[in-house]
């Protein structure tokens, strides 16, 4: 009995995954606002994995750039910069690989302290890189307020939704006719006008 009901939660978690993809799916294959459907993203893989927190930054000219949030606070989006060098995010991109911490992240040696983040005192921390072409352009952040061990399916998830993104950004580029591009200007100039930088 109890064996059929962890299979049956299995199975639950791999139609909510899958309907998640699907819902990305979609995202990629409609003309429009880059923004809104990357706001869209965030907030469905957020509420998936049950984060607290989903945040996703763009390479600009020479750093990352905050340009989705699940609940952004007023004046983040395009403001919250990263140089490569700098922070979690910044190894996560630099190293071009995955990073998952379950409690403490805040003191891994590596993170670098945002006073206007309130994500900055959560526990767990997993991060994926958006690639495209093999070409890292930009971070997925997903966040718990509390110790989070996350599971294999989860890490496989949200480097699958960065690789999404990074085809969403670039049929948007595509869209555009831009044969080179700071792909946080790109995400930012179709920003509503009540959250432009």
């Amino acid at each position: 009995m109890a064996k059929a009901r962890e299979l049956e939660l299995q199975l639950h978690r791999v139609e909510e995954q899958l309907h998640l993809i699907q819902r990305i799916a979609r995202q990629l294959v409609r003309t429009g606002v880059l923004s809104d459907s990357l706001q869209r993203i965030v907030t469905m893989v957020s509420d998936l994995m049950q984060a607290d927190s989903c945040l996703l930054y763009l390479l600009g000219d020479d750093d990352l750039m905050l340009v989705a949030a699940k609940d952004p606070r007023p004046g983040a989006i395009g403001n919250v910069r990263l140089r490569l060098s700098e922070g979690l995010t910044g190894w996560v991109a630099r190293e071009r690989r995955l990073l998952a911490i379950s409690q403490e992240a805040y003191n891994d040696t590596r993170f670098k302290f945002f006073r206007d983040l309130p994500e900055d005192t959560f526990e767990a921390f997993l991060s994926a890189p958006v690639i495209v072409a093999g070409r890292v352009i930009g971070v997925i952040n997903l966040q718990h307020r509390r110790p989070h061990a996350h599971t294999g399916d989860e890490m496989e998830m949200l480097t699958t939704v960065g690789e999404l993104i990074g085809c969403r950004v670039t049929m948007a580029r595509l869209e555009l006719g831009l044969e080179q591009i700071n792909y946080a200007e790109l995400a930012l100039r179709t920003l509503p006008a009540e959250q432009a930088p």
